[in-house]
């Protein structure tokens, strides 16, 4: 019988031949048979999707249909595994549907589908374009190559807007690396929110500061603070505002050109006598010729170069991109720098922040934060002699 022949050997008797048709009919009626099956299970609905794969599969398994047949089978396949979500089964089901009848238009329509689904845009609109070449009025390629293009686009301006974060933030690196800066942990990111430093077309960098009063741990906020401003500056416009949490330099003076913001308020009559005193400041000890201003030294370690990176990169498009190449060294490689506190440090009013950031002590908490306290009041001497440190 020709079911005990031995597997490639040719049929010699008038059985053996009449056995094999018989078992190739057989075999092609299943098919035929597990096709219907497969097709009326997708009818069904979703439910009985994972049983149409289930017939596809044993139709095409039986081997026994031409090349044409079993391209549909597994273009068939295709069509149940995008309608269930595998995009990746459905691509390489319409790839085999595709070697075995390049011109099932329907494989390759699927084929489009599946690598669009992937993000695979260059493969889908190949696909899209070799189908329409061989059926110029098939209206579903068309309408899928125009979503496509439209999606290739938004990627491809995506990417050019991640690309350009990502040269930004790593341009804003490397000036704080080239100017010795320390940059640590937040601190007080729930006054501050996600405030970083800015680099400008003059490779100026533009830090935003928080500057808190110790004794009663309110602040004032300095969203652009210049590197070459000196500290007085600053100190001289929150005198003149005189509100606890003052955003200052978002006060909107829109016939200001802003590069004249500071020359404007210096013009401003600040040191009225009859100016408010901060609310707090029960005893009016917060005048700007008593005042003065500390950092606390060396207050834990520098991150590394690749974590400040992802912070310069925070809340960009360019945050979940891949950054390589970043080595784990901190920003500053410098040995100068002890983990705790080393106390507070009186800041000269003259000096500008970006000598000021260079000194070996500061390890700056992602943006520098300063403390303001009055010479006037009780809590000086306690602050002076080091009996206060920030909240943890």
């Amino acid at each position: 019988m020709a079911l005990w022949m031995d597997a490639g050997s040719e049929p010699i008797t008038e059985s053996e031949k009449a056995d094999l048709q018989a078992i190739s009919a057989l075999k092609e009626s299943a098919a035929i048979e597990f096709k219907e099956q497969g097709n009326e299970c997708v009818r069904k609905g979703k439910k009985h999707y994972s049983e149409a794969i289930d017939c596809y599969t044993k139709a095409i398994n039986q081997g026994i249909l031409s090349d044409s047949e079993t391209s549909i089978l597994f273009s068939n396949r295709a069509h149940v595994n995008l309608l269930l979500g595998n995009y990746r089964r459905a691509l390489t089901d319409a790839e085999d549907s595709l070697r075995l009848c390049p011109q099932n238009v329907k494989a390759v329509y699927r084929a489009a589908k599946a690598s669009m689904s992937l993000d695979l845009l260059n493969e889908a609109k190949s696909y899209c374009e070799k189908g329409i070449k061989n059926d110029p009025s098939n209206e579903d390629l068309k309408k899928l190559l125009k979503s496509v293009n439209s999606k290739k686009q938004e990627k491809e301006q995506h990417e050019a807007e991640v690309s350009m974060a990502v040269l930004e933030a790593k341009a804003c690196l490397s000036a704080i690396e080239s100017r010795g800066v320390k940059i640590g942990k937040a601190m007080y990111r729930e006054l501050t929110g996600l405030k970083k430093p800015m680099l400008d077309k003059n490779n100026i960098l533009h830090w935003p500061v928080l500057l808190l009063y110790a004794e009663a741990m309110t602040s004032d906020f300095v969203e652009d603070f210049c590197e070459t401003d000196m500290f007085a500056t600053h100190l001289d416009m929150i005198s003149f505002f005189h509100f606890p949490f003052v955003f200052y330099s978002c006060i909107s003076f829109d016939y200001i050109y802003p590069m004249h913001f500071l020359s404007f308020l210096s013009a401003l009559n600040m040191f009225s006598e009859d100016s408010p005193p901060l609310p707090w400041d029960k005893n009016n000890d917060y005048s700007r010729d008593v005042i003065e201003l500390y950092y606390e030294a060396s207050s834990g370690s520098p991150l590394p170069k690749s974590r400040v990176l992802q912070y310069l990169l925070e809340g960009t498009k360019g945050s979940q991109a891949e950054t390589t190449g970043e080595e784990g060294t901190s920003v500053i490689k410098t040995s100068s720098y002890m983990k705790g506190s080393l106390g507070m440090v009186k800041v000269d009013e003259r000096r500008t922040l970006h000598d000021l950031l260079k000194e070996p002590y500061i390890i700056i908490p992602e943006i520098p934060v300063f403390y303001i306290v009055s010479k006037r009041s009780k809590f000086y001497k306690d602050f002076t002699a080091g009996k206060w440190s920030p909240p943890s």
